[in-house]
């Protein structure tokens, strides 16, 4: 598969009360047919977050935007633009980083999470020094990242509640 250079679609979702801002790398291919984020079906992000927060699994755009928003829940990606294969993270090159600046001095953000290694080391290049603010890395919801069941990773993600701190 050739690679491509790709802008980012899809718009972030905070508002002034968000809190906590989660990133990923870039939307997959199937997150861009959908024009929204963690748009593929096997994808956990929504399962998680919701068993977090002790809501019902989202199903559409509207109630999705509103469980994050209603949590505190900031989402976004890392990368504006890139040239990629399909939805590889191993095939990103020539970043363009988004300015998560426009999030922080829009809302109350104080912590931020990426959603897997790939977000987090791209996070640390791009944008850590900017920001000012140490991201913690959270294990991928992606269908690639297998070897951690639904529970681990709901585990791991309560992390993102304004009191857990899920032993970080």
């Amino acid at each position: 598969m050739s690679s491509e250079i790709i802008v980012h679609p899809i718009p972030p979702v905070y508002d002034a009360d968000s809190s906590v801002l989660i990133l990923g790398s870039f939307p997959s291919v199937k997150s861009r047919e959908t024009a929204f984020f963690y748009g593929h079906g096997q994808n956990r992000f929504w399962r998680v977050v919701a068993a977090v927060f002790g809501e019902k699994v989202p199903e559409s755009v509207d109630e999705k935007k509103a469980m994050l928003l209603k949590n505190g829940i900031a989402v976004w990606d890392v990368i504006r633009s890139c040239e990629i294969s399909g939805s590889a993270d191993s095939s990103i090159r020539n970043v363009v980083p988004n300015d998560v600046g426009l999030i922080l001095r829009a809302s109350r953000v104080s912590r931020i999470f990426t959603n897997g290694k790939k977000a987090d080391e791209l996070y640390r290049k791009y944008l850590e020094a900017e920001t000012g603010v140490k991201a913690v890395c959270l294990p991928s919801t992606s269908p690639a990242n297998a070897a951690w069941s639904l529970d681990r990773l709901t585990e791991r993600w309560r992390a993102i509640k304004a009191d857990g701190d899920a032993g970080i």
